[in-house]
């Protein structure tokens, strides 16, 4: 690999992120920050955003009394400030109401429609407003959404242009057959395999509202294209293609496309691993390499919802106890590929043990050490591989970001045992330097304070650099704590 492109689901704009939608995006974030490291920062590209078409943005727009417009840019600035709370290091934020993605959007139709896969048509179906889709009958659960069970399902007739999904069919299926990694994790997989089996053609188009990009006049003319705009899967799928300069820089396209990881909720799987593929197959562009799935988070075993009052915005966490411990505590203790329940009660347990008691006990430790011992860390210029990292590697290949954790946590235990078991503090000034040193820069068998520093980085990044920085030597001072319990 010499390039790595992560993007994550842009977040629909009818209100601003929460927790579960955050873990999405510092997944992502450790991703592109480890790759940074391996690859160099000109060889990394994030991609993040809102979505903000759809009837959803319009009727809101509309109860609040602004132009659809303010009212996406407003929630757009918001989710903006949640995600920089937590350190999100994208490359760019799009926002689908972008002159750039608009264009984009229209060109990826128009070749579709060259390729003869759009056609107008009448429908009559099922939609929910939460999903903004259209479902069988036998994708609801007692009538109603599975995701959205609180709305009503809506039976909406319309004269609408589609898109020859079923066409794709068989393309789809075996793809899927065919590249183990294209959908993690494989129970997924198989879900899609199962649904593609009934896979019809889409509407791609809607008349009955005005927030969304038009559907490009066709050279022969018409009357009805210029009065529908594009169905918001259609055009917010292809802010992938928008993010790294599909039609406005070709050379970052050509550098970073295809997308190495589509990161994204269980929710949206349909859409990315059947829709999204066809379209580009029918476009003529390269699909993306894996789609990664993530689990929802439960709050406290219940589901994040306005109407139970449970929605934590990433802020108020940050404030309490700062970003590096929210993105540990949504890490170690879930699964990124199945549901997982948290609260602010396990946070500050995770906090206090792990953190303050764990790794923070640990830093001060040893610099109170060494600024006792007047340490000369002198072998401040010595590399060496750090092993810690390669095993990191490992268990990120494999999206197991609690197992990554688990194993430089492993390293803090075995440093800590390594101190006690050397006691420093009963050796002469020679000896107990040697110790310290060996601590702080490590030899073939032991994990370094600096090696731990280094595989923190994609996960904790303000930590680690306060923990490099304390460590460079040669000379080494007490600082305050990392991490104060709480």
């Amino acid at each position: 690999m010499n390039k790595f492109y992560i993007t994550t689901a842009i977040d629909y704009v009818n209100d601003t992120i929460h927790i579960g939608h955050a873990f999405q995006k510092v997944a992502a974030d450790v991703l592109a920050r480890y790759y940074r490291i391996t690859l160099g920062k000109d060889n990394v590209f994030f991609l993040t955003g809102t979505d903000e078409y759809g009837q959803k943005a319009e009727k809101a727009a509309k109860n609040a009394g602004i132009s659809p417009l303010e009212f996406v840019r407003k929630i757009s600035v918001t989710d903006k400030e949640q995600q920089d709370a937590l350190n999100i290091s994208y490359d760019r934020f799009l926002e689908t109401t972008d002159k750039d993605h608009a264009k984009v959007a229209q060109e990826i139709w128009n070749r579709v429609k060259k390729n003869d896969d759009i056609y107008l048509g009448g429908y009559s179906g099922l939609y929910c407003d939460g999903c903004e889709a259209y479902y069988e009958e036998s994708d609801l659960h007692k009538g109603k959404c599975p995701f959205h069970p609180n709305l009503e399902i809506k039976k909406i007739t319309e004269n609408n242009y589609f898109f020859k999904w079923s066409k794709y069919k068989d393309f789809l299926i075996d793809h899927i057959k065919t590249h183990s990694d294209f959908i993690f994790p494989k129970h997924r997989a198989n879900e899609m395999l199962e649904f593609a089996k009934n896979i019809k053609d889409i509407p791609i188009s809607r008349s009955n509202f005005t927030w969304g990009v038009a559907i490009p006049a066709s050279p022969q003319g018409g009357t009805n294209e210029s009065k529908q705009i594009m169905y918001v899967w259609f055009d917010a799928l292809t802010n992938y293609l928008t993010g790294v300069g599909f039609l406005e820089d070709k050379k970052l396209f050509k550098k970073f496309w295809p997308a190495d990881i589509h990161i994204l909720g269980k929710d949206n799987l349909r859409w990315h691993a059947l829709l999204w593929p066809a379209m580009l197959k029918s476009a003529g562009i390269e699909l993306p390499k894996t789609i990664l799935v993530n689990g929802f988070l439960n709050i406290n075993g219940q589901k994040i919802s306005k109407s139970l009052g449970n929605v934590i915005r990433p802020t108020e966490w940050v404030k309490k106890y700062g970003a590096d411990a929210v993105r540990y505590y949504l890490l170690r203790y879930t699964n990124i590929t199945e549901d997982s329940d948290i609260s602010e009660e396990k946070l500050l347990q995770a906090y206090n043990a792990d953190l303050a008691n764990g790794l923070g006990n640990l830093v001060a430790r040893v610099a109170k050490l060494c600024e006792t011992n007047n340490a000369n860390i002198n072998r401040a210029n010595e590399t060496q591989t750090n092993e810690l990292l390669e095993d990191v590697k490992n268990q990120l290949s494999q999206f197991r970001f609690n197992e990554a954790l688990d194993l430089i946590w492993g390293g803090i235990k075995g440093l800590d045992q390594y101190i006690n078991r050397e006691r420093p503090w009963k050796k002469g000034l020679s000896e107990a330097n040697k110790i310290l040193s060996d601590v702080v820069i490590g030899t073939e068998s032991l994990i370094a304070l600096r090696d731990i520093a280094e595989a923190l980085k994609p996960f904790l990044p303000e930590t680690s650099e306060k923990i490099e920085n304390q460590f460079k030597g040669p000379r080494i001072l007490s600082q305050k704590p990392l991490f104060p319990r709480i």
